[in-house]
């Protein structure tokens, strides 16, 4: 394979999930060797289902799709199957390296021999710690950080010459970041990367494949994130500016046209040209690229009726990161109405196990006030039941169920009359995490716990999203590992788990 050669090549491809739902709209691009490319777009706009089709998951319903022969593919997903939760490291590695095996040379392999040291290689290189026999450890009784470092090494250990990562930084806490980025840097192969995280993705890019969900169009760009963005900003300027020139122009021949028009006689003739001028004009109109839409301001109503102290932590407890034994900690926080909690610590140090404590309220060292309604939103949207419409899910969330203000709150959210009938599963994690978010809005809990809410979601959200959680009137208690957007965030009081 000569250097810099085409090792992909979409053409003409067009997709859809459901008949009338289309996807993707004769779309064109290539990817060439040993580049770094950014796939953007807005939540739902198809970017995963781009990988599906790389990776030829799923079939594309019109359209080619060229890949270099014997070019080997990894794919990072976001988040680690439920159903594989249950696994052991060794069995979640070797599954991936069978499925991989498999893709390149269409034969299934029964046992994948001496994959302990290739688990060991893969686990340094992603800076997972590992503590004794980490092969016969579940899945499960990992954290969502090193959840998402096993994710990125079940790509590794397949070494492939195309790496696929869907949002490899949710979860992930800064030195996680760092080490990824620095890898990404590094890798001599050629490397597609979807993600919300600007800074992260400035940091290799060299190409950008902007997928407008609108147009269902794949736009291709050379230059790093930032530039592309900056870019993408300056043509929409260009475009309104020259439309609201034309507009200007149109309603001008019109309103000539209407005064000729009744004249009578032969101003009729002048009115007529005036008409078919304002036709030439609109269909010289751009066909403006309409950049992402970001959600409404909204707020999270407080509960009514709450007084005194809505939580209460006295004793909890951390994993140590070296021995992987739990550690009890002893505390006197007592979160009131108005107050705000942040967890901090490392990846595995316990903060998803701790706030999942909270959220049930069953441990001996918390209490929760009687009658408290607990808004949890967990990262891996379990709260979620991916089997119910949309609809459904919102609608339950309501003590007192009015379907206008449910669909107005959806609406909000940019979830269309069209996704209400869709099932949660068929969502994409960002308009998860959307629905996620409404329902919160409509439940009105007083304790409010949120388990990183920046993952999956489009980084245009961001601010709205932290605005509304700095003014919520209740108690909060946050976990993030995204600094940016926990300073836009009142918090009263930090409970570092590592001290």
């Amino acid at each position: 394979m000569s250097k810099n050669e085409a090792i992909l090549r979409f053409e003409k491809v067009s997709f859809e999930y459901e008949q009338n739902k289309p996807i993707l709209s004769e779309v064109n691009f290539s990817v060439r060797e040993n580049s770094k490319i950014t796939i953007m777009g807005q939540n739902g706009a198809g970017k995963s289902t781009i990988f599906g089709l790389i990776t030829r998951e799923l079939k594309p319903e019109s359209g080619k799709i060229s890949v270099s022969f014997g070019l080997t593919i990894g794919v990072s997903r976001q988040v680690i199957p439920r159903e594989e939760l249950g696994m052991t490291v060794r069995d979640f590695f070797e599954k991936a390296f069978k499925e991989s095996y498999k893709a390149k040379t269409g034969k299934a392999v029964e046992k994948v021999y001496d994959i302990d040291p290739k688990i060991e290689a893969v686990l340094d290189a992603v800076n997972l710690r590992r503590a004794k026999d980490v092969g016969g450890r579940l899945i499960s009784s990992f954290s969502g950080g090193q959840q998402a470092r096993l994710l990125l090494a079940s790509a590794l250990i397949q070494d492939p010459d195309l790496l696929l990562l869907d949002e490899p930084t949710n979860n992930l806490d800064k030195a996680g970041i760092e080490h990824l980025t620095k890898f990404i840097k590094d890798y001599k192969k050629t490397v597609i990367v979807i993600s919300h995280d600007a800074e992260f993705l400035n940091a290799f890019t060299d190409g950008v494949l902007y997928l407008d969900v609108f147009t269902k169009k794949v736009e291709q760009y050379v230059g790093n994130y930032l530039d592309v963005a900056e870019q993408i900003i300056a043509r929409l300027e260009k475009e309104n500016r020259k439309n609201a020139q034309l507009a200007k122009e149109i309603q001008e021949n019109k309103d000539k046209a209407n005064f000729f028009a009744n004249k009578g006689g032969r101003m009729r003739l002048v009115a007529r040209r005036m008409r078919e001028k304002a036709e030439e004009l609109e269909e010289s109109k751009v066909d403006i690229m309409r950049e992402d839409k970001t959600i409404r301001p909204f707020t999270i109503p407080f509960q009514e009726g709450l007084s005194g102290e809505i939580l209460t932590i006295r004793e909890f407890s951390t994993l140590n990161l070296k021995t992987h034994k739990p550690v009890q900690r002893k505390s006197m926080i007592k979160l009131r109405k108005n107050n705000h909690l942040l967890l901090r610590g490392p990846n595995g140090i316990g903060k998803s196990t701790l706030l999942e404590t909270l959220a049930k309220g069953i441990d001996r060292g918390l209490s929760i006030l009687p009658n408290t309604k607990v808004g949890y939103y967990r990262q891996d949207f379990s709260t979620l039941n991916f089997e119910d419409r949309v609809y459904d899910s919102l609608i339950s969330a309501m003590e007192k169920p009015v379907e206008e203000t449910m669909r107005s709150t959806a609406a909000g959210f940019l979830i269309t009359s069209d996704l209400m009938k869709s099932s949660i599963g068929s969502l994409s994690e960002g308009q998860k995490g959307l629905v996620a978010f409404a329902q919160l809005v409509l439940q009105k809990p007083g304790l409010l716990i949120l388990d990183e809410p920046t993952n999956h979601i489009n980084f245009r959200h961001l601010p709205i999203i932290a605005l509304a959680l700095s003014k919520y009137e209740g108690a909060m208690v946050l976990v993030s590992h995204v600094p940016e957007f926990v300073a836009q965030i009142r918090i009263d009081e930090i409970l570092d788990l590592e001290k």
